[in-house]
């Protein structure tokens, strides 16, 4: 366990980072359109994004310290069925954002929506409707970003800074979010559009030398897989039960299924995810990503096989305070592998890998309070400039209220946090991605729906135990009701969410209870730039990445 300051990786990382750090403010005048004075401009980079920038900015906006941090660090824990689902949930989410999100994309650039929850109050008539979406959008985000914190933690451990007092521990994270918040302020959306370039450069080319490397070193994937099944057929003390699944078992498929669907179905619902969708310039910007992120699955997938690398090296991962730690796995892998100069490297992919989706979930997360908390209720003549000022103040806000979830969670599964926000965020699918279809379901029914789905959850949630920890808060499977069958709590309430919906939509039309009145036009739902309502917008980046290139 390395004590002191290794300077050459942390050399490296101050490189990286004050490059990144000088092109987060340099993204201000990046093809910009017009001033800074408003959210399509701060929140949503002029709405002009092509295929080319997209890619990389959803790309950096998906693929996150969850994905180079968390699902690693999940596989050396517990193996397959609390990491390996991301696999599979990050190949059916593309089908199912192709079917609606265009469709957003529409009706969201010919009535000018910014948020998910201007599309429901607009759709449903219901401020109170579009209030709780815009409530559980930024309370999801908040475990969101609190999981990129802790993939930086662990890197600034393993390089030797912090200590067991939490200022020491926690000073070089707070000063790099101090940074990320500076520039976020300044270049809005542009910003981690502009780093996603050098964010995935990295990553790509870290995972790239160790996929190929680290097998060779370590007696090649036989002696790998090997010591991952040893592992997880270990008893683990604090439950007598085996460590984990190398291969989910039948007992753990509902377990593994319901954590994939259930992910896949929440991902686009997250405000950062529809942010980096509604910043395209056309609805076919959206259809074509949809087409070829899946080439991040790739990557995911020889991400998480860097769990069961960490098992076979023997990495220690007990932190500067003498407690193991999981997130320390694939930060200690490298530091312990390669030489210096290349941990360094990747330490440094690992850091602007979490502050670019920081940047984008705070964005988002700030324009959900400004147009449908401040606007809505506390300011309804609110001008696009005090929109956007409004905006950037909440954005530092929202980073600071993710370090609540930092210091006050259960972090030895870090996934856990993402999980976390996708029973929250989950609840708001039936609203969203059903009304770009319909608008059969009653808006009462669906706050009461969204209300009863989201007290259980959470109880749900805060009910499982972490037996090791003793910490709630500690896992996101329970038992389907009434059955012995272990699933994502995500799913269940989703589930009991619409049934409470349906039966209340019946019973509220047959009273005739008042409906709202729907804004959209059923034209609007096709729309693409250039037609009519549609503003017309630069092209802020062209296929082929010319612009990107100038830039």
């Amino acid at each position: 366990m390395n004590t002191k300051v290794d300077w050459v990786q942390l050399i490296i990382v101050i490189v990286i980072f004050a490059a990144v750090t000088v092109m987060g403010f340099m993204a201000a005048r990046w093809r910009r359109s017009g001033e800074m004075d408003s959210l399509d401009e701060w929140g949503l980079g002029g709405r002009g994004f092509g295929t080319f920038i997209t890619w990389f900015l959803l790309g950096g906006d998906l693929y996150t310290a969850y994905t180079f941090v968390a699902v690693p660090a999940a596989m050396y824990a517990t193996g397959a069925i609390s990491g390996f689902f991301a696999v599979p949930y990050t190949i059916v989410v593309y089908p199912i954002i192709f079917i609606f999100m265009s469709r957003l994309w529409s009706v969201a650039h010919r009535n000018g929506y910014v948020t998910p929850a201007d599309f429901v109050g607009g759709r449903y008539g219901s401020r109170g409707l579009s209030l709780a979406v815009a409530v559980t959008g930024i309370l999801a985000t908040m475990p969101y970003i609190a999981l990129q914190l802790v993939g930086m933690q662990a890197v600034f451990e393993t390089m030797g800074l912090g200590g067991s007092n939490t200022l020491a521990k926690d000073l070089p994270l707070l000063i790099a979010f101090a940074v990320l918040a500076a520039y976020t302020y300044s270049s809005g959306l542009r910003a981690p559009a502009m780093i996603a370039f050098v964010k995935d450069g990295l990553i790509y080319l870290v995972i790239a030398v160790a996929i190929i490397y680290l097998p060779h070193v370590l007696g090649g994937w036989d002696t790998i897989f090997d010591a991952a099944k040893a592992k997880m057929a270990t008893p683990n003390p604090a439950t007598g039960k085996p460590t984990g699944a190398f291969i989910p078992g039948e007992a753990g498929y509902s377990a593994y299924w319901t954590l994939a669907l259930g992910s896949a179905m929440a991902l686009f619902m997250y405000p950062h995810s529809v942010t980096a969708v509604l910043s395209t310039k056309n609805r076919n910007v959206v259809r074509r990503n949809a087409a070829i992120l899946p080439a991040y699955s790739l990557l995911l997938g020889l991400l998480a096989l860097l769990g069961f690398m960490a098992i076979t090296a023997k990495v220690n991962i007990k932190g500067l305070d003498g407690l193991a730690n999981p997130q320390l796995a694939i930060p200690r892998l490298f530091d312990q592998e390669f030489p210096a100069w290349f941990a360094g490297i990747a330490f440094a992919a690992i850091a602007v890998g979490a502050l670019v989706p920081a940047a984008i979930m705070s964005i988002a997360a700030a324009n959900l309070f400004t147009r449908n908390i401040y606007r809505d209720f506390l300011k309804k003549d609110a001008t696009p400039a005090q929109e956007a000022k409004v905006s950037k103040l909440a954005s530092l806000l929202v980073k600071f209220g993710a370090l609540i979830f930092v210091l006050g969670m259960d972090k030895t599964i870090s996934l856990n946090l993402q999980l976390l926000g996708g029973i929250w965020i989950l609840q708001t699918f039936p609203a969203i991605v059903v009304g770009l279809f319909t608008r059969w379901f009653h808006r009462w029914a669906l706050l009461t729906g969204w209300a009863v789905a989201m007290v259980f959850g959470t109880i749900s949630a805060y009910n499982v135990v972490n037996p090791a920890t003793k910490k709630h808060f500690g896992g996101s499977l329970a038992n389907f009701p009434f059955t012995e069958k272990q699933v994502y709590i995500g799913l269940t309430a989703v589930s009991i969410n619409l049934v409470v919906t349906v039966v209340l939509t019946l019973i509220l039309r047959a009273l005739k209870v008042g409906e709202g009145v729907d804004s959209t036009h059923p034209t609007d739902y096709l729309a693409d730039a250039g037609d009519p309502g549609v503003k017309d917008l630069p092209d802020l980046l062209d296929e082929g990445g010319a612009a990107a290139a100038k830039a």
